[in-house]
């Protein structure tokens, strides 16, 4: 379905308007917006935690990474020397 520039204002007026009917016909209460902003700090912690977990993941496989290949040219250093 196709809408042209028109219809797609009015539409977007009509909706807007039922949202403030509906925001209007009952607003959060003072813990209903206390809950909201707790919640959505709770979600920013928790996408913090998931980045830091994520970060300290590839350094430690990078690491691991960089201690192997040493310990192959240790071992190919022990074996060229003997």
């Amino acid at each position: 379905m196709v809408l042209d520039d028109q219809t797609r204002a009015e539409l977007v007026d009509l909706v807007k308007m039922a949202v403030n009917a509906a925001v209007e016909s009952r607003p959060l209460s003072t813990d209903e917006v206390q809950w909201v902003r707790m919640a959505i700090q709770a979600e920013a912690e928790r996408a913090e935690l998931r980045k830091a977990i994520i970060t300290k993941s590839l350094a430690g496989l990078a690491w691991v990474f960089l201690v192997f290949i040493g310990g192959i040219l240790v071992t190919g250093f022990k074996d060229h020397i003997k």
